[in-house]
Protein backbone atom coordinates (compact mmCIF):
# COMPACT_ATOMS: atom_id res chain seq x y z
CA UNK A 1 0.00 0.00 0.00
CA UNK A 2 2.92 2.34 0.70
CA UNK A 3 4.41 1.81 -2.77
CA UNK A 4 1.12 2.32 -4.60
CA UNK A 5 0.04 1.22 -8.08
CA UNK A 6 3.35 1.97 -9.83
CA UNK A 7 5.21 -0.75 -7.96
CA UNK A 8 2.21 -3.07 -8.06
CA UNK A 9 2.15 -2.88 -11.85
CA UNK A 10 5.88 -3.53 -12.09
CA UNK A 11 5.69 -6.46 -9.68
CA UNK A 12 2.84 -8.03 -11.70
CA UNK A 13 4.27 -7.47 -15.19
CA UNK A 14 7.98 -8.14 -14.63
CA UNK A 15 7.61 -11.92 -13.97
CA UNK A 16 5.73 -12.27 -17.26
CA UNK A 17 8.76 -11.26 -19.29
CA UNK A 18 11.35 -13.76 -20.46
CA UNK A 19 14.24 -11.48 -19.53
CA UNK A 20 13.18 -11.74 -15.87
CA UNK A 21 13.91 -15.46 -15.84
CA UNK A 22 17.01 -15.13 -18.02
CA UNK A 23 18.44 -12.52 -15.66
CA UNK A 24 17.70 -14.63 -12.60
CA UNK A 25 19.10 -17.86 -13.98
CA UNK A 26 21.99 -16.08 -15.70
CA UNK A 27 23.15 -14.51 -12.45
CA UNK A 28 23.19 -17.86 -10.67
CA UNK A 29 25.01 -19.41 -13.63
CA UNK A 30 27.60 -16.62 -13.56
CA UNK A 31 28.25 -17.18 -9.86
CA UNK A 32 28.62 -20.94 -10.37
CA UNK A 33 30.97 -20.41 -13.33
CA UNK A 34 33.04 -18.08 -11.19
CA UNK A 35 33.24 -20.70 -8.42
CA UNK A 36 34.22 -23.38 -10.94
CA UNK A 37 36.89 -21.15 -12.49
CA UNK A 38 38.32 -20.32 -9.09
CA UNK A 39 38.39 -24.00 -8.13
CA UNK A 40 40.16 -25.02 -11.34
CA UNK A 41 42.66 -22.17 -11.04
CA UNK A 42 43.36 -23.03 -7.40
CA UNK A 43 43.33 -26.84 -7.33
CA UNK A 44 43.46 -27.86 -10.98
CA UNK A 45 42.47 -31.45 -11.51
CA UNK A 46 44.14 -32.88 -8.41
CA UNK A 47 42.06 -34.58 -5.76
CA UNK A 48 41.28 -32.59 -2.61
CA UNK A 49 41.82 -34.60 0.56
CA UNK A 50 42.41 -31.86 3.11
CA UNK A 51 39.30 -30.28 4.67
CA UNK A 52 41.34 -27.25 5.63
CA UNK A 53 42.17 -26.49 1.98
CA UNK A 54 38.50 -26.75 1.08
CA UNK A 55 37.53 -24.38 3.92
CA UNK A 56 40.24 -21.92 2.90
CA UNK A 57 39.01 -22.03 -0.69
CA UNK A 58 35.40 -21.50 0.43
CA UNK A 59 36.42 -18.46 2.46
CA UNK A 60 38.38 -16.97 -0.45
CA UNK A 61 35.58 -17.43 -2.99
CA UNK A 62 33.00 -16.14 -0.52
CA UNK A 63 35.08 -12.98 -0.03
CA UNK A 64 35.25 -12.39 -3.79
CA UNK A 65 31.56 -13.07 -4.40
CA UNK A 66 30.50 -10.87 -1.49
CA UNK A 67 32.57 -7.97 -2.79
CA UNK A 68 31.23 -8.44 -6.33
CA UNK A 69 27.62 -8.66 -5.17
CA UNK A 70 27.85 -5.57 -2.98
CA UNK A 71 29.39 -3.56 -5.85
CA UNK A 72 26.84 -4.94 -8.32
CA UNK A 73 23.91 -4.21 -5.99
CA UNK A 74 24.97 -0.60 -5.42
CA UNK A 75 25.79 0.07 -9.09
CA UNK A 76 22.59 -1.52 -10.40
CA UNK A 77 20.43 0.20 -7.78
CA UNK A 78 22.01 3.57 -8.61
CA UNK A 79 21.51 3.02 -12.34
CA UNK A 80 17.96 1.65 -12.23
CA UNK A 81 16.81 4.03 -9.50
CA UNK A 82 17.91 7.06 -11.52
CA UNK A 83 17.15 5.91 -15.08
CA UNK A 84 13.65 4.76 -14.12
CA UNK A 85 12.73 8.37 -13.34
CA UNK A 86 14.96 10.03 -15.95
CA UNK A 87 13.19 8.11 -18.70
CA UNK A 88 9.84 9.51 -17.58
CA UNK A 89 11.27 13.02 -17.73
CA UNK A 90 12.82 12.55 -21.15
CA UNK A 91 9.52 11.30 -22.55
CA UNK A 92 7.57 14.08 -20.81
CA UNK A 93 5.37 11.49 -19.08
CA UNK A 94 6.31 12.47 -15.54
CA UNK A 95 4.03 15.51 -15.87
CA UNK A 96 1.16 13.16 -16.65
CA UNK A 97 1.91 11.17 -13.50
CA UNK A 98 1.90 14.38 -11.48
CA UNK A 99 -1.54 15.22 -12.87
CA UNK A 100 -3.04 11.98 -11.53
CA UNK A 101 -4.27 11.42 -7.98
CA UNK A 102 -1.04 9.65 -7.01
CA UNK A 103 0.31 10.87 -3.72
CA UNK A 104 3.90 11.95 -3.39
CA UNK A 105 4.99 8.85 -1.48
CA UNK A 106 3.25 6.56 -3.97
CA UNK A 107 5.09 8.19 -6.85
CA UNK A 108 8.54 8.29 -5.22
CA UNK A 109 8.48 4.97 -3.36
CA UNK A 110 6.72 3.23 -6.24
CA UNK A 111 9.35 4.38 -8.75
CA UNK A 112 12.18 3.51 -6.36
CA UNK A 113 10.99 -0.02 -5.60
CA UNK A 114 10.10 -0.63 -9.24
CA UNK A 115 13.67 0.22 -10.19
CA UNK A 116 15.09 -1.93 -7.39
CA UNK A 117 12.93 -4.95 -8.19
CA UNK A 118 15.61 -6.62 -10.32
CA UNK A 119 18.29 -5.86 -7.74
CA UNK A 120 16.25 -7.34 -4.92
CA UNK A 121 15.63 -10.43 -7.04
CA UNK A 122 19.34 -10.95 -7.72
CA UNK A 123 20.21 -10.60 -4.04
CA UNK A 124 17.53 -13.13 -3.17
CA UNK A 125 18.61 -15.76 -5.70
CA UNK A 126 22.24 -15.49 -4.54
CA UNK A 127 21.35 -16.83 -1.09
CA UNK A 128 21.42 -20.54 -2.12
CA UNK A 129 24.82 -20.03 -3.79
CA UNK A 130 26.26 -18.45 -0.65
CA UNK A 131 24.81 -21.26 1.43
CA UNK A 132 26.55 -23.71 -0.90
CA UNK A 133 29.87 -22.06 -0.05
CA UNK A 134 29.02 -22.43 3.63
CA UNK A 135 29.02 -26.20 3.15
CA UNK A 136 32.70 -26.02 2.15
CA UNK A 137 33.59 -24.60 5.55
CA UNK A 138 35.17 -21.37 6.68
CA UNK A 139 31.90 -19.44 6.35
CA UNK A 140 29.08 -19.25 8.88
CA UNK A 141 25.38 -18.87 8.19
CA UNK A 142 25.41 -15.66 10.24
CA UNK A 143 27.95 -14.12 7.86
CA UNK A 144 25.83 -15.09 4.87
CA UNK A 145 22.65 -13.54 6.27
CA UNK A 146 24.34 -10.34 7.41
CA UNK A 147 26.04 -9.81 4.06
CA UNK A 148 22.74 -10.30 2.24
CA UNK A 149 21.12 -7.75 4.55
CA UNK A 150 24.03 -5.37 4.02
CA UNK A 151 23.61 -5.65 0.24
CA UNK A 152 19.88 -4.92 0.59
CA UNK A 153 20.34 -1.77 2.66
CA UNK A 154 23.26 -0.55 0.54
CA UNK A 155 21.15 -1.00 -2.59
CA UNK A 156 18.27 0.88 -0.96
CA UNK A 157 20.55 3.79 -0.03
CA UNK A 158 22.14 3.95 -3.49
CA UNK A 159 18.77 3.67 -5.24
CA UNK A 160 17.26 6.39 -3.04
CA UNK A 161 20.14 8.71 -3.90
CA UNK A 162 19.75 8.01 -7.64
CA UNK A 163 15.99 8.58 -7.41
CA UNK A 164 16.47 11.89 -5.58
CA UNK A 165 18.89 13.18 -8.22
CA UNK A 166 16.61 12.00 -11.04
CA UNK A 167 13.59 13.87 -9.63
CA UNK A 168 15.78 16.91 -9.00
CA UNK A 169 17.70 17.25 -12.27
CA UNK A 170 16.27 17.55 -15.78
CA UNK A 171 18.94 16.07 -18.06
CA UNK A 172 19.72 12.35 -18.05
CA UNK A 173 23.48 12.83 -18.21
CA UNK A 174 23.33 15.20 -15.26
CA UNK A 175 21.37 12.59 -13.34
CA UNK A 176 23.80 9.77 -14.06
CA UNK A 177 26.93 11.85 -13.51
CA UNK A 178 25.76 13.47 -10.27
CA UNK A 179 24.60 10.10 -8.96
CA UNK A 180 27.94 8.41 -9.63
CA UNK A 181 30.08 11.31 -8.44
CA UNK A 182 27.94 11.79 -5.34
CA UNK A 183 28.30 8.13 -4.37
CA UNK A 184 32.07 8.19 -4.92
CA UNK A 185 32.47 11.44 -2.97
CA UNK A 186 30.36 10.14 -0.11
CA UNK A 187 32.28 6.87 0.28
CA UNK A 188 35.60 8.69 -0.10
CA UNK A 189 34.67 11.35 2.46
CA UNK A 190 33.36 8.82 4.99
CA UNK A 191 36.42 6.58 4.63
CA UNK A 192 38.82 9.52 4.81
CA UNK A 193 37.11 10.98 7.87
CA UNK A 194 37.01 7.59 9.59
CA UNK A 195 40.72 7.05 8.87
CA UNK A 196 41.67 10.47 10.21
CA UNK A 197 39.54 9.99 13.32
CA UNK A 198 41.09 6.57 13.95
CA UNK A 199 39.45 3.18 13.54
CA UNK A 200 39.61 2.51 17.27
CA UNK A 201 37.92 5.74 18.35
CA UNK A 202 34.19 6.22 18.78
CA UNK A 203 34.02 8.83 16.03
CA UNK A 204 35.94 6.55 13.67
CA UNK A 205 33.61 3.61 14.33
CA UNK A 206 30.50 5.77 13.83
CA UNK A 207 31.80 7.21 10.54
CA UNK A 208 32.88 3.76 9.40
CA UNK A 209 29.31 2.53 9.70
CA UNK A 210 28.33 4.60 6.66
CA UNK A 211 30.89 2.87 4.42
CA UNK A 212 29.39 -0.44 3.22
CA UNK A 213 32.78 -1.78 2.12
CA UNK A 214 34.27 -1.31 5.57
CA UNK A 215 31.26 -3.08 7.05
CA UNK A 216 31.75 -5.89 4.52
CA UNK A 217 35.37 -6.36 5.56
CA UNK A 218 34.34 -6.51 9.22
CA UNK A 219 31.81 -9.23 8.39
CA UNK A 220 34.22 -11.24 6.27
CA UNK A 221 37.07 -11.02 8.79
CA UNK A 222 35.56 -10.54 12.25
CA UNK A 223 38.81 -11.52 14.00
CA UNK A 224 40.56 -8.44 12.61
CA UNK A 225 38.09 -6.26 14.51
CA UNK A 226 38.03 -8.47 17.61
CA UNK A 227 41.57 -9.89 17.89
CA UNK A 228 41.21 -10.91 21.54
CA UNK A 229 37.81 -12.59 21.26
CA UNK A 230 37.66 -16.37 21.58
CA UNK A 231 34.46 -16.49 19.51
CA UNK A 232 34.07 -13.24 17.54
CA UNK A 233 30.63 -11.70 17.29
CA UNK A 234 29.47 -11.43 13.68
CA UNK A 235 27.04 -8.52 13.51
CA UNK A 236 26.42 -5.45 11.34
CA UNK A 237 23.54 -3.75 13.12
CA UNK A 238 25.28 -0.39 13.03
CA UNK A 239 26.06 -0.25 9.27
CA UNK A 240 22.69 -1.79 8.33
CA UNK A 241 20.75 0.75 10.38
CA UNK A 242 22.97 3.60 9.13
CA UNK A 243 22.44 2.68 5.47
CA UNK A 244 18.73 2.13 6.07
CA UNK A 245 18.52 5.55 7.68
CA UNK A 246 20.26 7.14 4.68
CA UNK A 247 17.84 5.46 2.28
CA UNK A 248 14.77 6.49 4.26
CA UNK A 249 16.09 10.02 4.75
CA UNK A 250 16.81 10.53 1.06
CA UNK A 251 13.40 9.13 0.15
CA UNK A 252 11.72 11.47 2.64
CA UNK A 253 13.49 14.47 1.09
CA UNK A 254 12.43 13.34 -2.38
CA UNK A 255 8.80 12.92 -1.27
CA UNK A 256 8.85 16.39 0.23
CA UNK A 257 10.41 18.09 -2.82
CA UNK A 258 9.00 16.08 -5.72
CA UNK A 259 6.26 18.57 -6.64
CA UNK A 260 8.50 21.56 -5.97
CA UNK A 261 11.10 20.24 -8.41
CA UNK A 262 8.58 19.03 -10.98
CA UNK A 263 7.47 20.22 -13.41
CA UNK A 264 10.93 21.69 -13.69
CA UNK A 265 11.62 25.28 -14.53
CA UNK A 266 12.76 24.08 -17.94
CA UNK A 267 9.11 23.82 -19.05
CA UNK A 268 8.30 27.34 -17.95
CA UNK A 269 11.56 28.72 -19.33
CA UNK A 270 10.67 27.37 -22.77
CA UNK A 271 7.33 29.19 -22.72
CA UNK A 272 8.98 32.37 -21.48
CA UNK A 273 11.61 32.23 -24.22
CA UNK A 274 8.93 31.86 -26.88
CA UNK A 275 7.19 35.00 -25.61
CA UNK A 276 10.44 36.95 -25.53
CA UNK A 277 11.38 35.85 -29.02
CA UNK A 278 8.02 37.06 -30.31
CA UNK A 279 8.73 40.57 -28.94
CA UNK A 280 12.45 40.97 -29.34
CA UNK A 281 14.52 39.70 -32.23
CA UNK A 282 17.74 38.33 -30.90
CA UNK A 283 20.95 38.39 -32.86
CA UNK A 284 21.42 35.01 -34.52
CA UNK A 285 24.62 33.08 -34.00
CA UNK A 286 26.60 31.73 -36.91
CA UNK A 287 26.18 27.98 -37.30
CA UNK A 288 29.08 25.91 -38.59
CA UNK A 289 28.88 23.85 -41.75
CA UNK A 290 28.68 20.80 -39.43
CA UNK A 291 25.63 21.67 -37.31
CA UNK A 292 25.70 18.53 -35.11
CA UNK A 293 29.11 19.16 -33.59
CA UNK A 294 28.31 22.91 -33.40
CA UNK A 295 25.27 22.12 -31.27
CA UNK A 296 27.29 19.74 -29.06
CA UNK A 297 30.06 22.27 -28.46
CA UNK A 298 28.53 25.74 -28.70
CA UNK A 299 25.18 25.20 -26.97
CA UNK A 300 24.11 23.96 -23.59
CA UNK A 301 22.70 20.74 -24.93
CA UNK A 302 23.25 18.92 -21.64
CA UNK A 303 22.21 21.65 -19.22
CA UNK A 304 24.02 24.30 -17.27
CA UNK A 305 25.00 22.06 -14.37
CA UNK A 306 27.58 20.15 -16.40
CA UNK A 307 30.23 22.58 -15.12
CA UNK A 308 29.40 21.56 -11.56
CA UNK A 309 29.77 17.92 -12.58
CA UNK A 310 33.23 18.61 -13.95
CA UNK A 311 34.09 20.57 -10.81
CA UNK A 312 33.05 17.63 -8.65
CA UNK A 313 35.24 15.34 -10.74
CA UNK A 314 38.20 17.72 -10.35
CA UNK A 315 37.62 17.72 -6.59
CA UNK A 316 37.76 13.93 -6.55
CA UNK A 317 40.94 14.02 -8.66
CA UNK A 318 42.52 16.57 -6.33
CA UNK A 319 41.68 14.56 -3.23
CA UNK A 320 43.04 11.44 -4.90
CA UNK A 321 46.32 13.14 -5.74
CA UNK A 322 46.56 14.59 -2.23
CA UNK A 323 46.00 11.15 -0.71
CA UNK A 324 48.70 9.64 -2.92
CA UNK A 325 51.19 12.36 -1.96
CA UNK A 326 50.55 11.96 1.76
CA UNK A 327 50.49 8.15 1.89
CA UNK A 328 53.16 7.32 -0.67
CA UNK A 329 54.70 3.94 0.13
CA UNK A 330 55.82 0.73 -1.53
CA UNK A 331 52.79 -1.21 -0.29
CA UNK A 332 50.58 -2.85 -2.89
CA UNK A 333 46.80 -2.86 -2.94
CA UNK A 334 45.27 -6.35 -3.19
CA UNK A 335 48.68 -7.70 -4.18
CA UNK A 336 48.35 -6.18 -7.66
CA UNK A 337 48.92 -2.42 -7.76
CA UNK A 338 50.88 0.14 -5.84
CA UNK A 339 49.00 2.95 -4.13
CA UNK A 340 49.75 5.45 -6.91
CA UNK A 341 48.73 3.00 -9.61
CA UNK A 342 45.60 2.05 -7.68
CA UNK A 343 44.59 5.73 -7.44
CA UNK A 344 45.19 6.22 -11.17
CA UNK A 345 43.15 3.13 -12.05
CA UNK A 346 40.24 4.21 -9.83
CA UNK A 347 40.22 7.71 -11.34
CA UNK A 348 40.44 6.29 -14.86
CA UNK A 349 37.52 3.92 -14.27
CA UNK A 350 35.42 6.83 -13.04
CA UNK A 351 36.36 8.81 -16.17
CA UNK A 352 35.46 5.94 -18.49
CA UNK A 353 32.08 5.44 -16.84
CA UNK A 354 31.24 9.14 -17.15
CA UNK A 355 32.41 9.21 -20.79
CA UNK A 356 30.21 6.23 -21.53
CA UNK A 357 27.24 7.85 -19.77
CA UNK A 358 27.75 11.05 -21.77
CA UNK A 359 27.90 9.04 -25.00
CA UNK A 360 24.77 6.95 -24.52
CA UNK A 361 22.68 9.88 -23.27
CA UNK A 362 23.88 12.00 -26.22
CA UNK A 363 21.82 9.72 -28.46
CA UNK A 364 18.95 8.71 -26.17
CA UNK A 365 18.22 12.34 -25.29
CA UNK A 366 17.64 13.05 -29.00
CA UNK A 367 15.19 10.16 -29.30
CA UNK A 368 13.30 10.86 -26.06
CA UNK A 369 13.19 14.60 -26.72
CA UNK A 370 11.67 13.85 -30.15
CA UNK A 371 14.40 15.84 -31.89
CA UNK A 372 15.81 12.80 -33.66
CA UNK A 373 12.82 12.80 -36.02
CA UNK A 374 13.63 16.39 -36.96
CA UNK A 375 17.20 15.41 -37.79
CA UNK A 376 15.99 12.56 -39.95
CA UNK A 377 14.14 14.92 -42.29
CA UNK A 378 17.14 17.22 -42.72
CA UNK A 379 20.09 16.75 -45.06
CA UNK A 380 22.44 15.77 -42.24
CA UNK A 381 24.31 12.70 -43.42
CA UNK A 382 25.22 9.67 -41.33
CA UNK A 383 28.95 10.56 -41.08
CA UNK A 384 28.07 14.12 -40.04
CA UNK A 385 25.77 12.85 -37.32
CA UNK A 386 28.02 10.11 -35.92
CA UNK A 387 31.30 12.02 -36.12
CA UNK A 388 29.60 15.15 -34.83
CA UNK A 389 28.21 13.31 -31.83
CA UNK A 390 31.53 11.58 -31.20
CA UNK A 391 33.43 14.85 -31.44
CA UNK A 392 30.97 16.55 -29.10
CA UNK A 393 31.29 13.71 -26.58
CA UNK A 394 35.08 13.93 -26.55
CA UNK A 395 34.94 17.74 -26.29
CA UNK A 396 32.47 17.75 -23.42
CA UNK A 397 34.50 15.13 -21.53
CA UNK A 398 37.94 16.54 -22.32
CA UNK A 399 38.61 17.19 -18.62
CA UNK A 400 37.82 13.56 -17.83
CA UNK A 401 40.42 12.47 -20.37
CA UNK A 402 43.02 15.13 -19.57
CA UNK A 403 43.15 14.67 -15.78
CA UNK A 404 44.35 11.02 -15.80
CA UNK A 405 46.90 11.93 -18.48
CA UNK A 406 48.12 14.84 -16.35
CA UNK A 407 48.38 12.46 -13.41
CA UNK A 408 50.51 10.17 -15.57
CA UNK A 409 52.76 13.14 -16.36
CA UNK A 410 53.11 13.83 -12.65
CA UNK A 411 54.12 10.21 -12.02
CA UNK A 412 56.71 10.57 -14.79
CA UNK A 413 58.09 13.76 -13.25
CA UNK A 414 58.31 12.07 -9.85
CA UNK A 415 60.23 9.15 -11.30
CA UNK A 416 57.51 6.60 -10.51
CA UNK A 417 57.13 5.76 -14.21
CA UNK A 418 59.56 5.60 -17.08
CA UNK A 419 58.87 7.50 -20.29
CA UNK A 420 58.23 4.22 -22.12
CA UNK A 421 55.66 3.00 -19.59
CA UNK A 422 54.01 6.44 -19.50
CA UNK A 423 53.48 6.32 -23.26
CA UNK A 424 52.09 2.78 -23.04
CA UNK A 425 49.64 3.62 -20.27
CA UNK A 426 48.59 6.84 -21.99
CA UNK A 427 47.88 5.07 -25.28
CA UNK A 428 45.90 2.40 -23.46
CA UNK A 429 43.79 4.96 -21.61
CA UNK A 430 43.06 6.99 -24.77
CA UNK A 431 42.04 3.79 -26.58
CA UNK A 432 39.69 2.81 -23.75
CA UNK A 433 38.22 6.33 -23.76
CA UNK A 434 37.40 6.03 -27.45
CA UNK A 435 35.98 2.56 -26.81
CA UNK A 436 33.75 3.87 -24.00
CA UNK A 437 32.47 6.74 -26.17
CA UNK A 438 31.75 4.53 -29.18
CA UNK A 439 30.11 1.84 -27.03
CA UNK A 440 27.66 4.44 -25.68
CA UNK A 441 26.76 5.63 -29.18
CA UNK A 442 26.41 2.04 -30.38
CA UNK A 443 24.05 1.17 -27.51
CA UNK A 444 21.95 4.27 -28.14
CA UNK A 445 21.68 3.44 -31.83
CA UNK A 446 20.96 -0.25 -31.21
CA UNK A 447 18.31 -0.17 -28.49
CA UNK A 448 15.04 1.68 -29.03
CA UNK A 449 14.31 1.90 -25.30
CA UNK A 450 16.46 4.51 -23.56
CA UNK A 451 16.52 2.71 -20.24
CA UNK A 452 17.67 -0.50 -21.93
CA UNK A 453 20.34 1.35 -23.89
CA UNK A 454 21.74 3.05 -20.78
CA UNK A 455 21.66 -0.16 -18.75
CA UNK A 456 23.33 -2.14 -21.53
CA UNK A 457 26.06 0.42 -22.16
CA UNK A 458 26.99 1.14 -18.54
CA UNK A 459 26.45 -2.51 -17.62
CA UNK A 460 28.95 -3.63 -20.26
CA UNK A 461 31.56 -1.21 -18.90
CA UNK A 462 30.86 -2.26 -15.30
CA UNK A 463 31.11 -5.97 -16.00
CA UNK A 464 34.28 -5.39 -18.00
CA UNK A 465 35.97 -3.81 -14.99
CA UNK A 466 34.58 -6.39 -12.56
CA UNK A 467 35.70 -9.23 -14.84
CA UNK A 468 39.23 -7.85 -15.03
CA UNK A 469 39.34 -7.44 -11.25
CA UNK A 470 38.13 -10.99 -10.61
CA UNK A 471 40.56 -12.41 -13.16
CA UNK A 472 43.51 -10.66 -11.52
CA UNK A 473 42.49 -11.72 -8.01
CA UNK A 474 42.11 -15.36 -9.04
CA UNK A 475 45.47 -15.36 -10.83
CA UNK A 476 47.26 -13.96 -7.81
CA UNK A 477 45.52 -16.37 -5.44
CA UNK A 478 46.36 -19.40 -7.61
CA UNK A 479 50.08 -18.52 -7.79
CA UNK A 480 50.57 -20.86 -10.71
CA UNK A 481 51.89 -20.56 -14.23
CA UNK A 482 49.77 -18.02 -16.08
CA UNK A 483 50.14 -19.95 -19.31
CA UNK A 484 48.59 -23.01 -17.66
CA UNK A 485 45.69 -20.96 -16.27
CA UNK A 486 44.16 -20.40 -19.72
CA UNK A 487 42.29 -23.72 -19.49
CA UNK A 488 40.56 -23.08 -16.13
CA UNK A 489 39.73 -19.54 -17.21
CA UNK A 490 38.36 -20.71 -20.54
CA UNK A 491 34.75 -20.95 -19.36
CA UNK A 492 35.02 -17.54 -17.73
CA UNK A 493 36.43 -16.02 -20.94
CA UNK A 494 33.86 -17.71 -23.18
CA UNK A 495 31.06 -16.40 -20.97
CA UNK A 496 32.39 -12.87 -21.34
CA UNK A 497 32.70 -13.31 -25.11
CA UNK A 498 29.13 -14.57 -25.36
CA UNK A 499 27.80 -11.63 -23.33
CA UNK A 500 29.76 -9.11 -25.41
CA UNK A 501 28.52 -10.73 -28.63
CA UNK A 502 24.90 -10.55 -27.46
CA UNK A 503 25.33 -6.88 -26.57
CA UNK A 504 27.02 -5.83 -29.80
CA UNK A 505 24.86 -7.82 -32.22
CA UNK A 506 21.44 -7.08 -30.73
CA UNK A 507 20.16 -5.40 -33.91
CA UNK A 508 22.87 -5.57 -36.58
CA UNK A 509 24.95 -8.77 -36.42
CA UNK A 510 28.16 -8.80 -38.43
CA UNK A 511 31.32 -10.83 -38.83
CA UNK A 512 33.35 -7.94 -37.39
CA UNK A 513 31.31 -8.02 -34.17
CA UNK A 514 31.72 -11.79 -33.99
CA UNK A 515 35.48 -11.47 -34.38
CA UNK A 516 35.69 -8.62 -31.85
CA UNK A 517 33.63 -10.57 -29.30
CA UNK A 518 35.87 -13.60 -29.72
CA UNK A 519 39.21 -11.78 -29.68
CA UNK A 520 38.68 -9.08 -27.02
CA UNK A 521 38.26 -11.38 -23.95
CA UNK A 522 41.32 -13.47 -24.92
CA UNK A 523 43.41 -10.37 -25.53
CA UNK A 524 42.28 -8.95 -22.19
CA UNK A 525 43.29 -12.19 -20.46
CA UNK A 526 46.68 -12.10 -22.16
CA UNK A 527 47.16 -8.45 -21.17
CA UNK A 528 46.35 -9.24 -17.52
CA UNK A 529 48.72 -12.21 -17.46
CA UNK A 530 51.45 -10.18 -19.15
CA UNK A 531 51.04 -7.36 -16.64
CA UNK A 532 51.34 -9.73 -13.69
CA UNK A 533 54.48 -11.18 -15.29
CA UNK A 534 55.98 -7.69 -15.53
CA UNK A 535 55.58 -7.09 -19.27
CA UNK A 536 54.81 -3.62 -20.64
CA UNK A 537 54.83 -3.52 -24.45
CA UNK A 538 52.68 -6.66 -24.75
CA UNK A 539 50.04 -5.25 -22.42
CA UNK A 540 49.77 -1.95 -24.31
CA UNK A 541 49.83 -3.65 -27.71
CA UNK A 542 47.04 -6.09 -26.96
CA UNK A 543 44.87 -3.45 -25.26
CA UNK A 544 45.23 -1.01 -28.16
CA UNK A 545 44.68 -3.65 -30.83
CA UNK A 546 41.75 -5.44 -29.15
CA UNK A 547 39.79 -2.41 -27.98
CA UNK A 548 40.77 -0.32 -31.00
CA UNK A 549 39.47 -2.99 -33.38
CA UNK A 550 36.22 -3.28 -31.39
CA UNK A 551 35.81 0.51 -31.54
CA UNK A 552 36.23 0.49 -35.32
CA UNK A 553 33.87 -2.49 -35.59
CA UNK A 554 31.19 -0.39 -33.88
CA UNK A 555 32.01 2.81 -35.77
CA UNK A 556 31.78 1.43 -39.31
CA UNK A 557 28.21 0.03 -39.00
CA UNK A 558 27.13 3.17 -37.14
CA UNK A 559 28.09 5.22 -40.18
CA UNK A 560 27.25 2.82 -43.01
CA UNK A 561 24.02 1.37 -41.57
CA UNK A 562 22.75 4.50 -39.83
CA UNK A 563 19.86 4.93 -42.27
CA UNK A 564 18.83 1.29 -42.01
CA UNK A 565 18.82 1.39 -38.22
CA UNK A 566 16.70 4.53 -38.05
CA UNK A 567 14.51 3.89 -41.05
CA UNK A 568 15.31 6.71 -43.45
CA UNK A 569 16.95 7.07 -46.85
CA UNK A 570 19.81 9.48 -47.58
CA UNK A 571 21.12 7.80 -50.70
CA UNK A 572 22.49 10.36 -53.06
CA UNK A 573 22.90 13.13 -50.49
CA UNK A 574 26.24 14.76 -50.26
Amino acid sequence: MLAGPIFSREALTAPRQLKHYLLRSGYIAALLVLIYTAAQATFGFREIRNAGDMAQFGTFVFDVLAFVQLSLAMAAALLFGSSNVAQEKDRRTLILLLMTDLRNHELVVGKLLAGLLSVLMLIGVSLPVFCLLRMMGGVSLTQVLWIELLCLTAALAAGAWGSLVAFWREKTFQTLAISVLGLVLFIGFVEGAATLAGSGTTAGRILGMFNPYRALLDLLHPLSRQPNAVVPVVSAWGPVLALLGIGLGLSAVTIWKVRLWNPSRFVFEQAKKKEEQAEVRKQARTVWNTPIIWREICTRAYGRKILLIKLAYLVIAGLTLLTVMQTASDATMLGMLGQSAFAFVGLSILSLLLINAQAVTAFTSERDGQTLELLLVTEVTAPEFIYGKLGGILYNTKELIAVPLILLGWFLAQGQLTLENTIYVGLGFVTLSLFAAMLGLHAGLTYDNSRTAIANSLGTMFFLFVGIFICMVLMIEARASYEMQLIPFLVFILGGALGLWASLTHKNPSSAFLLASAVLPFCTFYAIASYLLGATLGVALFVVVAYGFTTIAMLVPAVSEFDVALGRTTHGRG
